[in-house]
């Protein structure tokens, strides 16, 4: 999509209602699912009481068996219901549980699959004891709304109450003996209390019911993601370190070998024409000369291989000057032009910087060896995440990951650092490598 300069666009952001009115929803969301769940509680314990004792006396006459059977599923009914009802209170939808399925067979095997299901005896006994907290929830909200309610309102029905010579009210009790008007002005003091505290008494009458719902409806699921998740960041940093591994070994086995193929085999000569240079000296003067010449030039030769090996470790202008710099001086040096995109200015870890910087080098050392290619473009951009890397060329492609090809280690790096390489290589269509590296 091409872009339009001079236009610019503001973003609406979405509607957030006022903290008075965050406070009277959640207020209103936390009461009725209180108000609501004390019969529900009261229902349920009844029920389930009734039906599951009910079951149990009658299950040595194999009657009781299917009653058990239905009060599991009933009480899985209750469970799927709360969980739907607990969700605006934490603010977020519950996950439905596992349940074990029932396998494909003869009718008794698939009659007993709820005995044997955990979950299903959590909710179960969810419907018989939930009684508890909710009953203790709804003292507290009932009383708290009607202190609020009838503490500020007193003042306009309060007359309407008898207070004859023997009655006593409130204030009476409390010594405050007094007219109309300071019992008016007692009861507005109660009614400011109960109003000043009822958002967290609600709120944690509220959350007393909905976390004991939670833990026995969802918290065996939430355990088992939490493991879940435990084992696959476990595998994740299993396979990262097999990565790192592999990507070490790899860079060790190549500067081996270039060491090898290289400046090892150049000192191996320069040793051999200095010794042959020495013996020249007595005899022929002129030809030691030439010797002790192409000797310095052996010399220079494997000082600039030296220098080569080195940068592809840590060049000394990625540790001083940063990324950009280096990626720089990187594309000037590669026999193919490169047009360089990598407006990284500040400095990022130096774990980062190397992984990019060996990234780029190394897919410019394959662009420069196999693809043919006539131009060849990276791209470094920084994002919110990490730094997204492009190198595309226009050469014969057939590019691969897999092992034995050129960009196995260099994938292996990638993944030692938390990232991922992407490789699309069509035959004769270019090779595009991306690379995306965390931060």
């Amino acid at each position: 999509m091409p872009s339009v300069k001079g236009m610019t666009t503001q973003a609406t952001a979405p509607y957030a209602p006022a903290p008075a009115l965050r406070v009277i929803r959640r207020l209103g969301i936390d009461t009725q699912y209180v108000l609501v769940g004390f019969p529900l509680g009261i229902v349920a314990n009844v029920l389930f009481m009734t039906a599951f004792w009910l079951g149990v006396g009658t299950a040595i006459i194999w009657v009781g068996i299917p009653i058990l059977v239905g009060t599991l599923f009933m009480a899985r009914g209750f469970a799927i219901f709360e969980r739907a009802r607990i969700g605006p209170v934490f603010g977020y939808k519950m996950q439905h549980p596992y349940y074990k399925k029932r396998p494909e067979g003869d009718l008794m095997r698939r009659m007993f699959v709820p005995f044997t299901d955990g979950q299903t005896w959590l909710d179960l006994l969810h419907g018989m004891f939930r009684f508890i907290p909710s009953t203790i929830s709804f003292a507290f909200v009932v009383t708290w709304w009607a202190g609020t309610l009838g503490g500020l309102t007193w003042g306009l029905w309060g007359w309407t109450v008898p207070n004859g010579p023997n009655d006593q009210d409130l204030p009476d009790l409390l010594g405050l003996n007094g007219d109309y008007g300071t019992r008016v002005f007692f009861y507005l003091a109660v009614g400011i209390f109960f109003l000043g505290t009822l958002y967290p008494v609600v709120r944690g009458a509220a959350l007393l019911e909905a976390y004991f719902a939670r833990g026995l409806l969802s918290g065996m699921n939430e355990l088992r993601e939490q493991v879940a998740e435990a084992n696959a960041a476990r595998e994740v940093a299993q396979a990262q370190k097999a990565a790192a591994v592999s990507a070490e070994a790899t860079a060790l086995r190549r500067l081996e070998r270039d060491i090898h193929d290289g400046p090892q085999q150049r000192l191996v000569r320069l040793a051999m024409d200095l010794g042959r240079a020495e013996q020249q000296f007595a005899t022929d003067p002129e030809a030691a000369r030439a010797t002790v010449k192409e000797a310095l030039e052996q010399t220079r030769e494997t000082l600039d291989e030296l220098r080569a090996l080195s940068r592809g470790i840590a060049p000394p202008i990625l540790v001083d000057r940063g990324l950009q710099a280096a990626l720089t001086a990187l594309a000037g040096r590669c026999t193919i032009p490169v047009d360089l995109e990598a407006p990284v200015t500040e400095r990022l870890e130096p774990t980062l910087e190397s992984t990019a910087y060996f990234v780029v080098a190394e897919a410019l050392t394959n662009v420069a060896k196999h693809s043919h290619a006539n131009e060849v473009q990276v791209t470094v951009e920084r994002l919110a995440a990490g730094l997204m890397i492009t190198v595309a060329d226009d050469g014969v492609g057939g590019a691969s990951l897999a092992k034995g090809h050129g960009l196995a280690g260099l994938d292996d790096r990638v993944r030692a650092a938390g990232g991922v390489l992407h490789v699309d290589s069509p035959g004769g269509a270019g090779t595009r490598l991306t690379a995306a590296l965390p931060i």
